[in-house]
């Protein structure tokens, strides 16, 4: 049964409409979003899809496809943050903060289903967010742009949900288009949509969901927030993305604190490779951005520390078994690698990493095409 239908059987009305929002892979930047850096990410085929419907009474209505468990209805005038932990917070937090901006969201029911891999690092939350954003600012007449629309779902993930994240995973949901990468500055949140057309080049980009999950609220991800910015405090500096590369060894060399150290090192060396993988793509060198990858995943695993043995796994036996590079991507501890192959090597890549996990004792890991997707939109429209 699709979502629309769902809905219908659900309230007893059809829905005013069905939005769809993608999760995300990020190809290059990693933990420098909320260092106001550059990251490329770009937009999965799977999908957060959500029917919704407006009331004017104040009630919201909330329902998952996905989770066992009846209709939460909440009052929008009671919510309050980080007082709900459920899947039901990352909805409810959007209209928490659209409402908090002083937008007139009086209430709505919705019904969600998602194919994004919660847990994998693949941004399931984003993709929450942001569908649930762009169906309220259609239906309520909001005129939100797009980055207007991520920011204040970030909003909601940050003070209603409780996680520091950056803008990158919002951004890519909202701003993605088909076949592309999505270079992102987040300072400004200017883009730039570069084409990256890998079945065009013989090439394929692998996802491997190790299916080891990983909950960014665990206080991790909020250390090495905390230590980036206490590296740009003490460097001076706003944030560390007006560290230039150039000048890095010379601020580390002003640091006192090994760990602080580490994570300047990883922020300014990982923006340095986003500018790297532009140029190549730009060449038209989308072969040479493999090495470039294999260097993030090294920076991620020894510097940031937040790689893992079934990670680390995947980056070495790709490379090992012909690949062109491959790195962790999203926030670590788990979740899922992206592995640059020639097509005509994918599934013995695969297979190989397969194999590996199997003598490991590892959890078989899910491997499937990373295909550059459109963005958030409303079903049967186009993104605009």
């Amino acid at each position: 049964m699709g979502v629309r239908e769902a809905f219908t059987e659900l309230y007893g009305t059809a829905p005013e409409g069905v939005w769809s929002a993608p999760g995300r892979v990020n190809l290059i930047g990693e933990y420098t979003d909320f260092n106001e850096g550059f990251v490329m990410p770009f937009a999965l085929p799977h999908t957060a899809v959500a029917a919704v419907s407006r009331r004017t009474d104040g009630i919201l209505r909330l329902h998952s496809a996905d989770i066992d468990g009846p209709i939460v209805e909440l009052r929008v005038d009671e919510l309050r943050p980080l007082t709900n932990t459920s899947w039901a917070a990352y909805p409810a937090g959007v209209v928490w903060v659209l409402r908090e901006a002083g937008h007139p969201v009086t209430g709505a029911d919705l019904h969600l289903s998602s194919t994004v891999p919660t847990g994998a690092g693949l941004s399931s939350s984003a993709a929450l967010e942001v569908v649930t954003a762009l169906a309220l600012n259609d239906l309520f007449g909001l005129g939100l742009t797009r980055p207007e629309l991520a920011r204040l779902a970030q909003r909601a993930e940050n003070d209603f949900v409780g996680v520091p994240c950056g803008v990158m995973d919002q951004m890519a949901s909202a701003c993605s288009t088909e076949g592309h990468a999505l270079h992102l500055d987040c300072r400004d949140l200017s883009v730039r949509q570069i084409p990256f057309d890998l079945a065009a080049q013989g090439l394929a980009l692998l996802v491997v969901d190790t299916r080891v999950k990983h909950a960014l609220g665990d206080g991790a991800y909020a250390e090495r927030r905390e230590g980036c910015e206490e590296g740009a405090r003490q460097l001076g500096v706003s944030h560390l993305r007006d560290v230039a590369y150039e000048d890095l060894q010379a601020a580390l060399g002003r640091l006192s604190d090994e760990r602080v150290r580490r994570y300047v090192r990883h922020v300014v060396s990982d923006d340095h490779r986003v500018d790297r993988v532009v140029a190549l793509l730009d060449a038209g060198d989308v072969r040479a951005i493999g090495p470039v990858l294999t260097e993030g995943h090294v920076s991620l695993r020894d510097d940031l520390r937040i790689s893992c043995p079934e990670l680390d796994l995947v980056v070495d036996t790709a490379n090992a078994s012909g690949a062109l590079g491959a790195r962790m991507t999203g926030g670590g501890f788990g979740g899922s690698a992206l592995v640059l192959t020639e097509a005509t090597e994918a599934d013995t890549v695969t297979k190989a990493i397969e194999e590996a996990f199997a003598a490991a004792g590892f959890t078989a890991p899910r491997v499937f095409p990373a295909v550059p997707s459109e963005g958030a939109h409303q079903v049967g429209r186009s993104a605009s």
